[in-house]
């Protein structure tokens, strides 16, 4: 799958377009969860996480026809991330508005603007789940069954070597070997769209 994926100026470039379903799919696929999970984190539920990130994405295709790429303001991957800001900072005013009362517009709005480096992390953390995440469903069927567990269970779940080479009926070498094998995969996957998603 990593051969189809298209480079990211490409893709965006393609975006532009509203009835190109392949390139709204893979933008989904790539972001739509990164927006998704980061919205989750900042403590909505599962409902109003999936309705924001609605929002960006909605947001998103109204802006695509128009934008342009330029380097000099910044990454896409930053202009998002401000888009995400911004409709959360909006969603939880109308929450704390409708709970409890307005609040100062003005102040509210140079909030938005100001950097946060907590949210800042938090975005960047997200953003590399959801690339791990989306490498290793790519790279999985590559692999057979025992060798991704053997993978997963010690390298993901942080279980010990000894005991699942032997629920896996492997010997602790072999274990090490399959492992080795997934990381490297992984990591070549993982580099491969970073780069596709740089910027």
């Amino acid at each position: 799958m990593a051969d189809a994926l298209l480079t990211r100026a490409s893709l965006l470039a393609r975006l532009g377009d509203p009835l190109d379903r392949a390139a709204w799919q893979q933008f989904v696929e790539l972001y739509g969860r990164l927006i998704y999970g980061f919205v989750r984190q900042r403590g909505l539920q599962d409902a109003d996480a999936a309705d924001l990130t609605q929002e960006v994405l909605i947001a998103v295709s109204q802006a695509m026809p128009r934008w342009r790429y330029d380097p000099s303001q910044g990454t896409f991957r930053g202009w998002l991330f401000g888009v995400t800001r911004h409709k959360l900072a909006r969603f939880l005013k109308r929450r704390q508005t409708q709970a409890v009362g307005s609040g100062d517009t003005e102040m509210r709005l140079r909030l938005e603007e100001e950097p946060d480096p907590e949210l800042e992390a938090a975005w960047e953390k997200e953003y590399r789940q959801q690339v791990f995440r989306l490498a290793a469903e790519q790279v999985r069927d590559h692999f057979a069954p025992k060798t991704w567990q053997a993978f997963w269970q010690t390298a993901v779940e942080g279980k010990s070597v000894p005991a699942v080479a032997a629920d896996l009926g492997m010997s602790v070498g072999a274990l090490y070997v399959a492992r080795s094998r997934v990381l490297a995969r992984l990591s070549e996957q993982v580099r491969s769209l970073e780069m596709e998603m740089a910027s």
